[in-house]
């Protein structure tokens, strides 16, 4: 076997499928982006180069401002609402044993495995101001008025909670088994010394779980930028712009509006903001080296 992987044609054999699907899959499709991004390419017929001009109304446009605010404002939701809830839900998880748990991580786990379509036409019916599961939900303690939960004021709290309840069972599931890859010995040597259940959590499980951290706020800031098709479906970003999203906006610049090289910018500008943040979370999160 040795003999066999030390040969440099099973070696290229084996490494050439991988470049390949990175190649055609990844590589060339940024790289098309990067050279529309700087034409006045309308998805059919010919590409004029424009330079940077894309670019420069990239800065003015307001609409896309909102967008990427509203994407940041998801991300703030992800990573301080999201997640320390994922967390404390998969530390009881652990703590529960049997059959209550594989059954409760199965029900957190539901609404992932549910279409986006049937999940967006679901709140659609929830948050209907007529006879929404919602407001008749507030009738009964009492409340006569009718909320629009789609409104300009109410939108774009509204889109967070479902994205944020949607995404919920990924994040609970990746802290979940990072949880159960500590070594339980830790806890039994803690629980000797007397640490309570606050103090081992902070001192044992928040240290060791540092990795499984990291990439979950990253991904979550990353699937921030690229929410498109639940947004699409509950409101497609209205009213006016007050629930547009990065994704969501590109879609319409490149599909609706016909400017393929305007949304191909914006795409540039998401590959720019992700690397960006990976880098600085890596950073953030890097151990630092005692001399």
């Amino acid at each position: 076997m040795k003999k066999l992987y030390s040969n440099k044609l099973v070696i290229l054999s084996l490494v050439l499928p991988g470049i390949f699907v990175f190649i055609f899959a990844i590589l060339a499709p940024i790289s098309l982006s990067f050279y529309y991004g700087f034409t006045s390419y309308s998805g059919m017929g010919k590409a004029e180069f424009i330079s940077l001009d894309n670019y420069i109304e990239l800065f003015s446009d307001k609409n896309f401002h909102i967008s990427l605010r509203n994407s940041l404002f998801l991300a703030l939701g992800f990573i301080f609402i999201q997640h320390p809830l994922a967390i404390i839900v998969a530390v009881i998880l652990d703590k529960l044993q049997g059959k209550a748990e594989g059954i409760l991580r199965c029900i957190y786990f539901i609404p992932n495995v549910i279409s986006v379509a049937v999940i967006a036409y679901l709140w659609k019916f929830i948050y209907n101001p007529d006879f929404g599961l919602l407001n008749n939900v507030l009738k009964t303690f009492g409340y006569q008025g009718q909320i629009n939960w789609f409104s300009s004021d109410n939108a774009i709290w509204s889109v967070l909670v479902v994205l944020i309840w949607h995404g919920f069972g990924w994040g609970m599931l990746i802290y979940y088994t990072g949880i159960k890859n500590i070594d339980p010995v830790l806890y039994e040597a803690a629980a000797i010394d007397g640490a309570n259940t606050t103090v081992t959590f902070f001192r044992i499980t928040l240290p060791l779980m540092k990795s499984v951290i990291q990439v979950n706020v990253t991904m979550a800031i990353i699937s921030a930028l690229k929410q498109m098709e639940t947004v699409y479906l509950l409101t497609n970003g209205g009213p006016g712009n007050s629930t547009q999203f990065a994704a969501n906006y590109l879609y319409q610049q490149a599909f609706k509006a016909f400017r393929y090289g305007y949304g191909n910018a914006i795409g540039v500008v998401f590959i720019i903001i992700c690397l960006a943040v990976t880098i600085l979370l890596n950073k953030m999160f890097q151990e630092k080296k005692i001399a």
